[in-house]
């Protein structure tokens, strides 16, 4: 008997699935507002990029919550979406897709892996207070810019790791302009630590907290966020040739140079920034004698 109700759910599930709404991709782009999707997408060429209207956006069920731990927004603002997972099914990301990346205007982008989305249940924002994108409020730093044409929020967000002194932090991008559906293994393999050291247990933890953290601003060739205009190697070099300036900068750029735009990490502890340092050391190759 419980098989055959087991087979009879799975009957269920292929249904439903099948009858999910599916969103149109076209090859051009129709309006300012039209969401860039890449990555791997079932039945699409790899490296094509496709569009999605807003409007076919919308006509999507959407899941609306009450928003109360969100910076980008005040407390009690209403805010409707479609979770990231629920939209990797509608758009078709490919099977080996596991993780999705929100790429901003400025370069800036958010990894959300699987373990990520399943604890936090990311949304593709659509309306705040029930209004569409052009007549959301400006961003809350400087009141000056518009946070659409979309951006990501969470329904509640409570950090599900620790790793030293650094969190689990809300990855909560704003003037997100295209979604890429990727292979996890694919993206972060580009900074996976190299060289002997690669496993010591500071490297570990510094991966990690790079993983989240730096790889949203900093690129490794064609990977990553490309916002600061420094790459992984520069970084690595930095953490080579002066350690203490490496560590002092990521607690406190503004204070080792007042042009830098990073935000610090001063509630990072020395053993957090040296697994960092440590972990960005391995991508120097030492000379051969």
């Amino acid at each position: 008997m419980m098989a055959g109700l087991a087979a009879a759910l799975l009957c269920v599930a292929v249904a439903l699935a099948a009858d999910a709404p599916k969103l149109e991709l076209s090859e051009t782009r129709h309006a300012a507002s039209d969401l860039e999707v890449g990555g791997e997408l079932a039945g699409v060429p790899a490296g094509s990029t496709r569009y999605v209207t807003l409007d076919a956006l919308l006509a999507l069920p959407l899941e609306t919550y009450t928003v109360n731990d969100d910076p980008d927004f005040a407390k009690g603002t209403k805010v409707s979406g479609v979770p990231l997972e629920k939209l990797a099914q509608t758009i078709g990301a490919g099977a080996n897709s596991d993780l999705v990346v929100a790429i901003c205007d400025d370069k800036y982008r958010a990894n959300y892996p699987r373990a990520y989305i399943a604890a936090h249940h990311p949304q593709l924002v659509l309306r705040v207070n029930g209004e569409p994108p052009g007549r959301w409020p400006k961003d809350p730093e400087t009141h000056k810019y518009d946070m659409g044409p979309y951006m990501i929020s969470h329904p509640k967000f409570a950090p599900s790791f620790r790793v030293l002194s650094h969190s689990d932090e809300a990855q909560i991008p704003w003037g997100v302009v295209r979604l890429e559906f990727r292979d996890e293994k694919t993206v972060m393999g580009a900074i996976t630590p190299r060289g002997s050291h690669s496993k010591d247990e500071a490297v570990q933890q510094g991966y990690l907290i790079a993983q989240q953290n730096c790889y949203r601003c900093h690129n490794a060739g064609s990977e990553g966020g490309q916002k600061s205009g420094r790459p992984w190697l520069v970084l690595a070099a930095w953490a080579n040739a002066d350690p203490a300036y490496f560590e002092s900068y990521v607690r406190d750029p503004k204070k080792m140079n007042k042009n830098a735009e990073m935000p610090g990490n001063r509630g990072y502890d020395q053993a957090t920034v040296r697994a960092l340092r440590e972990y960005f050391a391995t991508f120097v190759v030492p000379e051969k004698p």
